[in-house]
């Protein structure tokens, strides 16, 4: 399966992100590619999270090309970036398009913080 496809079928499992408790809305995904344009919609209902592949309306519309959303989802690229780079276009409830990067991985090779401290306590 390709990046774009594990990420929301990941994602679709997940079922619930504490980080998106707080947050209510839709958001719809064109992703731009050679054979035309892949929509996934995503809906997230007090942290709730489904995934579909629904063409229907929503409160946040992202736009960019396929490419730049397998390296989003693989860490290997940073949304705000992007999007200062006019790579990647938000329409509607901007809030939405921002608060998705909480569910983006970090880095390849990222640790969390409290990891490493503690490597750092245990070399020292």
């Amino acid at each position: 399966m390709d990046p774009t496809g594990e990420f929301f079928t990941r994602l679709g499992q997940r079922g619930h992100e504490p980080l998106l408790e707080d947050i209510s809305g839709t958001i719809r995904f064109d992703l731009e590619g050679e054979h035309g344009v892949d929509r996934w919609f995503l809906e997230i209902s007090q942290g709730d999270l489904c995934v579909s592949r629904d063409e229907r309306e929503s409160d946040c519309v992202i736009r960019m090309g396929r490419g730049l959303f397998d390296r989003l989802v693989t860490g290997d690229e940073r949304q705000y970036p992007a999007w200062v780079r006019t790579e990647l276009r938000a329409e509607g409830e901007p809030r939405l398009a921002y608060l998705f990067q909480r569910l983006l991985p970090g880095p390849p090779g990222a640790r969390h913080p409290r990891e490493f401290a503690r490597e750092r306590r245990r070399r020292a």
